[in-house]
């Protein structure tokens, strides 16, 4: 052993007053003076406004640490009531809860007893905050619920929005809104009568690589946002029929109300404009069940006040494709996996110098069902008005009838124009809301 690394007894008995871990961290110089170093600010951080915040320890090459989660107490969160445990509520949003700051799940309704049961165990739920869709009117009752969450077939939305406006709950509905316009309008309006929150899960409006798109297009950082190409498609097991959503009357439509409608919504969403003329195409295989109610395939064009044109194409007959592309004055931005649940990514592509480059912008993500359900709960917290009120998905299906008619009658369809931007939207979602 070299010298540096010899510890005799006496060394020993100075680290037992000093401790292990001063050994390792001090080196020889802090084992010599047997003097213990206390952290500075720097490790320890600071509290301001109840959080815990760091000084940035990183050199300016590296891009900082993201702060540290402030969450709730948790018996000052927003309590969310899941009204249907299906796939979507038990793969991604039971588990989001977690991640939550200021919402937690404290009650479930479903109409399968034993599955009720079972996840009602696994988070915790007291058996008094479990309901059927029969006795979910007593929820009213229920002083730790002030959030319902639809997560229900398109054509349940209304009728259990209604019910929970009516029980004074505050409502969160997964997109589409319902199954026609004018449905939509009658749930807007009984939250409005009832004096209680509405608000879409457009999950992708609280997505942080499209919200960085968003600042890009509204900034003008690339210059004018000339057109944009959204592609969202996947496919549909051979059992599709017995799906909810391949029955017209329980979905509304196919692919274009359930997954087109990304395409058609962050359209909107990035630019804040809406379409002033729609063009569409249809096509569904012939005497393939699964496309007997509704359709497999829609392309449509979207044209915008200021020229701004989207081609959207959207299908349930084409392997898994979630991909959007802007095509700027100065740029182009390419995102892979734009409409996914995680897995998102920027490219940029611009001139570099003499030479043309391509840039991977690399954001740190939240859970982007986090994101939405934690604005719901401030907004409720601040009274605020949702960034994503019922009247945006009111708005949503105007343009999906408008799509259909253009796909019809072969014919452009002609809008008025609405003025202004985010005509639709409420009060802005930001990091802390």
């Amino acid at each position: 052993m070299s010298e540096q690394f010899r510890i005799n007894r006496r060394d020993m008995l100075r680290i037992g007053s000093v401790g292990a871990a001063g050994m390792v961290l001090g080196g020889s110089a802090l084992a010599q003076s047997g003097e213990y170093l206390p952290p500075t600010e720097v490790d320890t951080g600071k509290v301001v406004g109840n959080k815990v915040i760091f000084e940035n320890w990183r050199a300016p090459a590296d891009a900082p640490s993201a702060p540290p989660p402030a969450p709730l107490p948790p018996e000052e969160r927003v309590g969310f009531a899941l009204v249907g445990i299906g796939r979507l509520s038990l793969e991604e949003l039971l588990p989001a809860f977690g991640e939550c700051k200021k919402a937690k799940v404290t009650a479930l309704v479903s109409g399968t007893p034993d599955k009720l049961k079972t996840v009602a165990e696994q988070y915790g739920i007291p058996e008094q905050s479990c309901y059927s869709y029969d006795n979910f009117d007593q929820i009213a009752d229920n002083p730790d619920v002030q959030v319902v969450y639809v997560v229900l077939p398109n054509s349940m939305h209304r009728e259990y929005t209604e019910r929970a406006a009516r029980a004074g709950k505050h409502v969160l509905c997964e997109k589409p809104i319902s199954v026609s316009s004018a449905d939509a309008q009658a749930m807007v309006d009984a939250c409005a009568q009832a004096g209680v929150k509405l608000m879409i899960a457009y999950r992708i409006q609280y997505e942080a690589y499209n919200r960085r798109l968003q600042q890009f297009v509204r900034q003008g950082t690339f210059g004018r946002l000339v057109g944009m190409s959204a592609v969202n498609v996947q496919t549909v097991a051979e059992n599709g029929t017995q799906q909810w959503r391949h029955k017209r009357a329980m979905a509304g439509g196919g692919s274009l109300p359930d997954i087109g409608l990304y395409c058609l919504n962050t359209a909107r969403f990035l630019t804040g404009e809406e379409p002033v003329e729609i063009s569409a195409s249809i096509y569904s295989p012939p005497d393939d069940p699964r496309f007997a109610e509704v359709e497999e395939t829609v392309s449509f064009t979207l044209r915008f006040p200021s020229n701004f044109m989207a081609n959207c194409f959207t299908s349930y007959g084409a392997r898994d494709d979630k991909y959007q592309r802007l095509n700027f004055a100065e740029a182009t931005v390419g995102m892979p996996n734009a409409y996914k649940y995680e897995g998102q990514s920027m490219l940029i592509g611009q001139r570099q110098g003499e030479n043309d480059g391509e840039t991977e912008l690399v954001i740190q993500a939240p859970n982007q069902f986090s994101e939405e359900i934690d604005h719901m709960a401030t907004c409720v917290l601040e009274d605020r008005r949702p960034y994503t009120p019922g009247e945006e998905g009111v708005q949503d299906h105007k343009l999906m009838e408008a799509i259909y008619q253009a796909a019809q009658t072969g014919q452009p369809v002609q809008l008025e124009p609405i003025l202004g931007l985010d005509a639709f939207r409420g009060d802005p979602a930001t990091e802390n809301s």
